[in-house]
């Protein structure tokens, strides 16, 4: 109900309740205990209610059905006991109340003669609560005690975890690392849940937007806080939100109120996941990836789809020089390419020529040929990388080099330009076609200059059956003259000083590590609808990638005429990545997942989040055995492919299957396909890869794998045997909902989803085989069971042993 119409509702009640008495709102399943002043709040499930069993998916008074816990038997015993209330929130600092009305199942009052406004529903299963403000400024809302949590808590972090109350691996964690967290970019989902064995509660934030959430230590457990900023730039109606014109409004136009929703579920961990996504489909914020495949119809491309990144964008390979000698004197000559490539090179480059010339063994030869691609890449970007960057230049200069080299070089380089390239090449798509790999996403890591360079690859690509898409980037804005080898946040003196966000203190905000200014993105995108359409002219990707806009990350813009608060800055993001589905007929994806889920089609950095980004000993200490390795060479970074260890502690908390719960798989399986963040594919942690694997295929989500034309030999093994299996079990389920989850095991090293046709998989975490009655599944394995089949298929996560034959990959 809306807050309004509940105000007038209540405003026809006696007000029939002491300022400072307890209120007390009840229904057949449960009783809500509040005190008006502090917020503070009890619920108590009836001892023989529903909310004690398994009952069928849908809105308020329902709950989806999952085995949860230990055993059957031990969730029967759990709810025959009845269960005690739980102070879901101590409340905060106690304010003066007044006009306290109250109903046997909803209530209202004010704080601090009408600062604030709180209205409480109980409906079914959920107790709406919600806090309008007249002015802006912050406001404590939940302080939940560590008893609320129970036995486990269910956090979304990336796609989710079930953090058991006895762990010193996360109560260590979470005071530290999320001391302070925002709900929107570093939560996937807006929501958290308790489990009490017998029953749920889950909190869901319908305003994820200006809030502050944390943990703190609480005797032996962990107490969690929630606080909300009121802002004056969240004056605006809610019709307001999806609009992309002016901005602006009266400042008499109420703040945006702050609304959760208390839900009380069955034994099932997934409850306050399936609420959410049932609330989501109830506010029509909720599109099946059957219906965005009807409007983007190359979507269909996705299920099934490995998901690669593709290293090497430079126009030249080694396998394209016919005659090193030759090709080196003539860059040493007076031509008047040679020249200007020279003029580009620094001492490093020169001497790396220099080197080839006197001794052409393959080492040397490719560093000259990184120094000849770097200092090609230096030549096309000066010509658009001006004050106002020239699109038309963008999409023409490239291939103008490419043919000045071939006409300059001529003899000593392949017949053929449009053969040219290491990984991003014709040689790169057949090797894949070769292998027998009939669908994959193709990301070009370094971006779109590798498809500027090579059009023919991402044309033989499409052919293939493939979607290619470049990585593309607007959020950061840098000064011209500023890292031109950063070309995505190229984007002109009029975005860098017009489009940054503006802070409160009147500051500009730092982008991407400190660099450039982070950008407004209705602001910046008449120029990426302008670049895009340019790269689209000369190159025919038909997919496209577009970092941070699904991240959460949120910014409160203080700009004059340009102001807006963080959920229109969220829904600009969408806006921008709309245009790519609706107007180009892109399949278009981007970082993480948090937000503009339900517009995007897939995303990557769910399953495996970013991990330790401000530990030394992963980003800076490189005599560390956890350092994740340099950002070069371009053609290959080692950040990429360098395989390591994960660090203990990391590894405790991101990988322990016991520990993993799929939430955001509960949520948006069937709507968005999510994968790995690309610092971390699936040969990137050695020590946790058959755990991240196995996790990976329980929740059927698409692997990630970074290629280079070196790395294409030792890796295509694994990519095939991984793709026989998860390739018809995707195009069967990528269009389905996750329904159930289960353990199997006490220890939780046994797991089981269940989609909607009744597909069942099982993982095996153990290292000891498990039976079930119809199967016994190898230890470090999963099966799928598929409807009307008498077998499963079993998959064992172990890398491949050996590469392809010698001169397999021509």
């Amino acid at each position: 109900m809306h807050i309004v119409a509940l105000l007038i509702l209540l405003a026809a009640m006696p007000a029939s309740v002491a300022a400072h008495a307890a209120i007390t709102l009840q229904n057949a399943l449960w009783t809500i205990e509040l005190r008006p002043d502090t917020l503070a709040i009890k619920a108590t499930p009836a001892p023989d209610g529903p909310a004690l069993s398994h009952v069928p998916d849908g809105g308020p008074g329902t709950e989806g059905s999952s085995h949860h816990g230990a055993s059957p038997q031990a969730n029967a015993a759990a709810a025959l006991r009845a269960p005690a209330g739980v102070d879901v929130s101590r409340g905060g600092p106690a304010h003066r109340t007044q006009d306290v009305r109250a109903t046997a199942t909803q209530a209202a009052w004010q704080w601090d003669q009408g600062k604030y406004r709180v209205t409480a529903r109980l409906d079914g299963r959920d107790l709406a609560l919600s806090i309008q403000a007249r002015d802006a400024g912050p406001l404590a809302i939940l302080r939940q005690p560590a008893a609320a949590m129970g036995r486990a808590l269910a956090l979304p972090l990336a796609e989710g975890h079930y953090i058991a109350g006895d762990s010193t691996h996360w109560r260590d964690f979470l005071p530290r690392e999320l001391a302070a967290f925002d709900t929107s970019a570093d939560i996937s989902l807006p929501l958290w849940t308790m489990d009490h064995g017998a029953y749920t509660l889950s909190w869901i934030l319908e305003n994820r937007y200006n809030n502050t959430a944390g943990f703190q230590r609480d005797g032996g457990g962990l107490a969690m806080s929630l606080d909300h900023l009121f802002t004056p730039l969240d004056r605006q109606p809610d019709s307001a939100l999806p609009d992309t014109g002016t901005r602006g409004t009266p400042d008499t136009a109420p703040l945006t109120p702050m609304s959760l929703i208390l839900h009380l579920g069955g034994p099932d961990p997934l409850a306050g996941a399936k609420r959410y996504r049932a609330r989501l489909i109830e506010q029509g914020r909720y599109r099946r990836l059957e219906e965005k495949i009807r409007a983007v119809p190359l979507a269909g491309r996705l299920p099934g789809a490995t998901h690669l990144y593709l290293w090497g964008n430079g126009l030249l390979a080694d396998k394209d020089v016919r005659d090193w000698p030759g090709l080196l004197s003539r860059l040493q000559g007076d031509g008047g390419l040679s020249a200007a490539l020279r003029a580009r090179m620094d001492q490093d480059m020169k001497a790396a020529i220099r080197n080839a010339a006197d001794n052409p063994v393959p080492a040397h030869r490719q560093w000259a040929m990184r120094a000849i691609n770097t200092a090609f890449d230096a030549l096309a970007r000066e010509a658009w990388q001006t004050a106002a960057p020239d699109m038309h230049v963008l999409s023409r200069r490239y291939g103008e080099l490419r043919r000045e080299a071939a006409q300059a070089f001529g003899a000593t380089l392949s017949a053929d330009p449009a053969r040219w390239g290491a990984g991003v090449s014709i040689d790169t798509i057949e090797a894949l076609r070769r292998a027998g790999l009939q669908r994959l996403w193709i990301g070009l890591g370094e971006g779109w200059e590798g498809g500027l360079w090579h059009p023919e690859a991402i044309g033989a690509g499409a052919d293939a059956g493939y979607l290619l898409a470049p990585y593309d980037s607007y959020e950061t804005a840098l000064p011209p003259g500023q890292q031109p080898s950063w070309a995505s946040a190229q984007l002109g003196l009029a975005a860098y000083r017009d489009c940054g966000i503006t802070r409160l203190d009147g500051r500009l905000q730092a982008g991407f590590q400190g660099a450039g200014h982070y950008t407004d993105p209705a602001c910046v995108r008449p120029l990426l609808q302008a670049r895009v359409r340019a790269i689209l002219r000369a190159v025919p990707f038909n997919s496209w990638f577009l970092d941070v806009y699904a991240t959460g990350m949120a910014f409160d813009n203080h700009a004059p005429h340009r102001a807006l608060p963080q959920a229109r800055y969220v829904a600009e993001s969408a806006a921008s990545l709309a245009w790519m589905t609706d107007t180009l007929h892109l399949p278009a994806g981007s970082e993480g997942g948090n937000a503009a889920a339900d517009g995007i089609l897939f995303a990557h950095g769910m399953q495996t989040p970013v991990i330790g980004w401000t530990d030394p000993d992963l980003q800076r200490n490189a005599g560390s055995p956890y350092f994740l390795g340099a950002w070069y060479p371009e053609d290959e970074p080692a950040r990429f492919f360098k395989p390591v260890a994960a660090k203990p502690r990391h590894a405790a908390i991101h990988f322990d299957p016991a520990a993993r719960l799929p939430l955001y798989q509960a949520v948006y399986h069937g709507a968005v396909i999510t994968t790995h963040h690309w610092l971390f594919d699936n040969l990137k942690l050695r020590n946790v890869g058959r755990e991240n694997t196995l996790v990976q295929l329980l929740y059927n989500v698409p692997p990630l794998f970074h290629l280079s034309a070196g790395t294409l030999p030792r890796r295509l093994p694994e990519i095939v045997r991984h793709d026989a299996f998860f390739r018809p079990l995707h195009e069967r389920l990528a269009t389905q909902a996750l329904v159930e989850f289960s353990w199997l095991t006490a220890d939780r090293r046994v797991q089981r989803t269940v989609f909607e046709d009744g597909t069942r998989l099982v993982a095996n975490f153990r290292t000891t085989d498990f039976c079930l009655a119809d199967a016994c599944i190898p230890a470090g394995s999963i099966a799928a069971f598929l409807p009307g089949v008498p077998l499963p298929t079993v998959y064992r996560a172990e890398p491949a042993r050996h590469g392809f034959p010698d001169g397999w990959i021509s």
